[in-house]
């Protein structure tokens, strides 16, 4: 069977990945607090190349007023992608009062890399759900091992996870590739904001099939091994899970990005115009979250 994880042991190692404070930062903060949010949102609504895992800085006006609103001034579209995106996280900072973010989807490194950088720039808490389980069963490798014989044991064990993670705040969570698979699960991600990051699974089978060492257990544990098994075992897991990801309270799709700036390659989309889109996306659902509050409140 798989090894349960204790309350306390899952907090302990929720800690050690915070403890060394914000992502990218030197100095030591506190571990995350326990606050109770009520769900950001009570009920669901109805290229072959691989992304750099350096973000590029680009200077380009016409990239930068492809990704501001309207109500933007063209002071904002001149100024540096780098420079933008902390601007518009401190802005979206105060509005979100601490609700922690959850980033669904196939696991990527265009998805990690993004809650990285998008944690730093928010100045939260940047966990990785998987390998919270996986450290606490003593890694990848024998997580993965433990999938074979106890599949459900290891689900049951992710949902522990995040029922912890979704009772703190301050987080920025990098959910993993099945935690959609259930409505329990569905039901802790709205406890905060969450966005499905869609990239394409061309580019996704390409990394598992030549950066293995980034895989979570679980597509450690998939049988494939050249690049056309893999893709078709992702496009199946994908068919399998996609009306959980369409729950997301947005979507954030790498090629539409690519496509709005006008990059022919994906390749040329670099994590800080990601998070720009991203930080868009959260500013719209808070503006909304905004208007039906002062709507229900009585005259």
């Amino acid at each position: 069977m798989f090894p349960s994880i204790a309350s306390q042991d899952l907090k302990m190692e929720i800690f050690r990945a915070t403890c060394g404070g914000f992502h990218g930062c030197n100095f030591k903060l506190l571990p995350p607090f326990s606050v109770h949010h009520p769900p950001f949102r009570r009920s669901a609504p109805a290229t072959d190349l691989i992304l750099p895992t350096k973000p590029k800085l680009r200077h380009q006006k016409s990239t930068a007023c492809a990704l501001l609103e309207d109500k933007d001034s063209a002071k904002d579209a001149n100024t540096d992608v780098s420079l933008l995106v902390k601007k518009r996280a401190s802005e979206v900072s105060l509005d979100l009062k601490g609700t922690s973010l959850f980033l669904v989807g196939i696991n990527s490194s265009v998805k990690s890399n993004l809650g990285k950088h998008l944690a730093d720039a928010l100045r939260y808490y940047y966990i990785d759900s998987d390998s919270v389980v996986e450290d606490s069963v003593g890694g990848k490798a024998a997580a993965a091992s433990i999938i074979k014989t106890d599949k459900e044991g290891f689900q049951d064990s992710e949902t522990e996870v995040l029922r912890q993670l979704s009772s703190m705040g301050r987080l920025l969570v990098s959910a993993g590739s099945g935690a959609v698979r259930c409505s329990t699960n569905l039901a802790l991600l709205r406890h905060g904001i969450s966005i499905w990051i869609d990239v394409p699974l061309k580019l996704v089978a390409r990394e598992v099939v030549e950066d293995k060492v980034q895989l979570s257990a679980f597509e450690l544990s998939m049988t494939g091994e050249s690049y056309s098994e893999v893709l078709a075992q992702m496009a199946s897991l994908l068919e399998e899970r996609r009306s959980g990801y369409a729950t997301a309270d947005a979507t954030v799709s790498l090629t539409k990005v690519a496509s709005r700036l006008g990059y022919e390659d994906l390749c040329s989309v670099s994590t800080e115009e990601l998070c720009l889109e991203v930080l868009k996306e959260i500013s719209k659902l808070l503006r909304l979250k905004k208007m039906i509050e002062e709507a229900a409140r009585p005259f």
